[in-house]
């Protein structure tokens, strides 16, 4: 008898009093604004295998808030990320997969559902870790440069892109940007099918199957665009680097007399530049030194 009313008097969790509310938050932040900026993303990030010049200006136009852009990022972005990720951990670990019984199509896509959702929270640690650097301060910045982090320079964005991908000996974070991003497509695609049965957008047999056929095609096109976006990075050769920082420059310097581009040094590739100037005047001396000792005596 007192077993029996423990458990009946004993509180509910606050998950399982909102449930309801937080399963459908959950699935609602996967969509917007994370599907969707993933998309705008890998998009914009696409364009650099058709023209630096494209590329530079969407992410002229990204930085153009100035200030508020850590605000739009952490409102728009990390918080929801941080709270998808957190609530989908927990989801997770908590339910229960039977694949292993019953091979249904289904019971396998919960499974890689899960599976993609851990891989995706890696990769996107460690983009941003790669590319960002996570905390923008000047002694933080220059300590993990020097281990490879924080590589990425908004205004010379294309040059410094392929740089960050090249380290590895180009083949370490390629791989891991191919994973990475093929698992963030999957989990979005089919987040956005199940979504709809989590919102009875799609109920009967019949409505799931023509979700499932559009939800493939989007998977398709979305996969296209990032095998677009990874090669724009990782197929640039060395002097294509360096036409690409000189177009950036260039560009640079006209949107900031033009008042287009907000002047900040702190995001150009000024490291880039600087190692670039030193080639160049370890060439220069290296030809003035030939130059003086094939000179003929008198």
């Amino acid at each position: 008898m007192s077993d029996s009313n423990s458990d009946s008097n004993s509180e509910p969790s606050f998950f399982t009093k909102h449930e309801f509310a937080i399963r459908r938050l959950h699935s609602l932040t996967g969509i917007v604004p994370l599907g969707l900026y993933m998309c705008v993303h890998l998009t914009t990030n696409a364009s650099l295998l058709g023209s630096v010049e494209i590329f530079q200006r969407a992410v002229f136009l990204i930085h153009s808030p100035g200030p508020l852009l850590p605000l739009i990022e952490w409102g728009g972005i990390f918080l929801p990320l941080l709270f998808h990720a957190g609530l989908g951990i927990w989801i997770a670990k908590t339910g229960r997969s039977n694949s292993s019984q019953y091979q249904f199509t289904n019971n396998k896509r919960y499974t890689w559902q899960r599976w993609t959702g851990f891989i995706a929270l890696v990769y996107l640690f460690l983009h941003v870790m790669h590319l960002h650097g996570g905390i923008h301060a000047e002694g933080w910045m220059n300590a993990i440069y020097k281990v490879g982090f924080g590589r990425f320079s908004p205004y010379n964005a294309g040059s410094s892109l392929v740089d960050a991908m090249n380290l590895g000996y180009g083949i370490i974070w390629p791989a891991i940007y191919l994973v990475g991003v093929l698992a963030c497509v999957y989990h979005f695609i089919n987040g956005l099918w199940t979504a709809g049965i989590t919102w009875g957008l799609w109920i009967s047999p019949q409505a799931q199957a023509r979700a499932s056929k559009v939800c493939v095609a989007l998977g398709v096109v979305l996969t296209v665009i990032s095998l677009a976006a990874w090669a724009g990075a990782v197929f640039p050769s060395k002097d294509d680097v360096a036409k690409m920082r000189a177009i950036e420059d260039r560009m640079y310097e006209a949107g900031v007399v033009s008042g287009t581009v907000l002047e900040n040094e702190h995001k150009r590739d000024l490291r880039g530049r600087a190692a670039a100037a030193e080639e160049s005047d370890d060439a220069s001396d290296g030809e003035q030194a030939s130059t003086g000792t094939t000179e003929p005596a008198s």
